[in-house]
C-alpha cells in the first residue's frame, strides 16, 4: 500500500507542478514503466516511459476537470498489487459527473512501477459523458 500511496503523491506533485519535470516520477515509476489504457478512450494505447506517463498525465488531465477515488482496496504482494475502488470523473469538456467500479492491476519492480492495466467497468458511459453536451451538469452514476 505504501507504494501505491508513494504512486499517489508522486502523480500529484507531477500535476501540481509548473514545470511538469519528469524527473518527480522517477520517485514512484520505472523508466521502462508501460500503461495499457483501453481502446474505446480518447487517451487508449500504450503509455511507455517516463515521458508517456507525463503524456498521459496531461491527456487525462485535459479530459477530465476532476477525478477522484473512493473504497479503495488493495491485495496483492510488492511484485503486483490488485487495486479496486470507485471513480468520480467529471468531463471538462461537457461537465457530465461520472462515477463507477474501477480496478486495475499493478505491477512493481524494485518499488517502483512497472506496469499498469486498468479495467473501467464502462467505458462507452466515459466516452459518452465526454461527448454528449446535451447531458451537461447531469451525473452518469453507477448504483451499488
Amino acid at each position: 500500500m505504501q507504494m501505491l500511496e508513494r504512486m499517489f503523491e508522486v502523480e500529484m506533485s507531477f500535476m501540481e507542478s509548473e514545470s511538469r519535470d519528469i524527473a518527480i516520477l522517477t520517485k514512484a515509476f520505472h523508466p521502462d514503466v508501460v500503461i495499457h489504457e483501453p481502446t474505446s478512450l480518447p487517451y487508449s494505447g500504450d503509455w511507455k516511459g517516463l515521458p508517456g506517463i507525463a503524456g498521459l498525465m496531461q491527456a487525462m488531465n485535459q479530459t477530465f476537470s476532476k477525478m477522484a477515488i473512493e473504497d479503495l482496496t488493495c491485495a496483492g504482494s510488492a511484485e503486483r498489487l490488485h487495486v479496486s475502488c470507485f471513480l468520480h470523473m467529471t468531463s471538462r469538456a461537457t461537465g457530465v459527473e461520472i462515477r463507477q467500479p474501477f480496478a486495475q492491476i499493478l505491477r512493481f519492480h524494485d518499488g517502483l512501477l512497472i506496469e499498469g492495466t486498468p479495467f473501467y467497468f464502462d467505458t462507452a458511459q466515459i466516452e459518452n459523458a465526454l461527448t454528449d453536451s446535451s447531458s451537461a451538469g447531469t451525473s452518469a452514476a453507477f448504483s451499488r
